[in-house]
């Protein structure tokens, strides 16, 4: 792929696994950027589909990652990128056509030490379901995770990082554990340094399969669940909370 003439260089992240119809329309999505990926690398998550195709006709980078979960899968994708800006979309993600222009621009107006993300929009589930999902289920994410966080939380198939994010926060990813979601492992191990930003006019289209059945909503749920589980183990939410509001105190922005 042709590198961009802007300073700084973005790869984009998309772990998949057994999503190869989707995956394609993903990354013609990406194809019809105004500003270009300078890498797309797919994190091929032991599927056993035509997701290699998919990868070698739209000229992309795939890797394989053999361990069936999404946050090995896109730690591993985050670890390749070797660019400015790390940015993650899931298979079923249609980003606009300026979304990495307005990642690039917000992220710079940010610092080096930022993240950005985003609310989505779901498509391919009825009108009420989607509306649903957008306000009752996303909102809920943003709005309750954030109060809990003390900064907007990021979303999985609609976010970005500086390298220097990842570079500190590589070594604490969880990468072995299946049922933990990886945007509130990343959201929850942020330091009281960086900032997460929230972009109302990121938006991002992804599919409402995460409705199709209750089973599907509750396996997602419970997955969250066991998250935070897993997260307030190894630091308690008030504890994190006070470092922050330390940390703010005595660096006024």
């Amino acid at each position: 792929m042709e590198q961009s003439d802007a300073m700084t260089t973005i790869a984009v992240v998309i772990p998949s696994r057994n999503d190869a119809p989707m995956l394609e329309t993903c990354l013609a999505h990406l194809a019809a950027q105004s500003r270009p990926a300078d890498r797309i690398i797919v994190v091929d998550n032991a599927s056993t589909d035509n997701t290699a195709a998919v990868c070698a006709a739209a000229g992309v980078h795939r890797i394989y990652w053999p361990v069936p979960g999404v946050a090995g899968a896109s730690a591993c994708g985050f670890d390749a990128a070797g660019t400015d800006i790390l940015a993650r979309v899931d298979a079923d993600s249609r980003p606009a056509p300026g979304w990495l222009a307005r990642v690039e621009a917000d992220l710079a107006e940010s610092g080096p030490l930022s993240l950005v993300t985003g609310p989505r929009d779901f498509y391919g589930g009825p009108k009420l379901v989607c509306w649903l999902g957008r306000t009752m289920y996303l909102g809920g994410y943003f709005h309750v995770v954030g109060f809990l966080l003390g900064h907007p939380p990021v979303f999985g198939s609609n976010y970005a990082m500086t390298a220097d994010v990842w570079a500190r926060l590589s070594p604490a990813v969880t990468r072995d554990n299946r049922a933990l979601h990886d945007d509130l492992d990343v959201s929850y191990l942020l330091r009281p340094d960086m900032s997460a930003m929230y972009d109302a006019g990121l938006r991002m289209p992804v599919s409402a399969r995460p409705f199709a059945s209750w089973g599907t909503l509750g396996m997602r749920l419970v997955m969250a669940w066991g998250t935070f589980r897993h997260e307030f183990r190894a630091e308690p939410p008030l504890r994190r909370r006070g470092a922050r509001r330390q940390w703010a105190h005595a660096n006024p922005r």
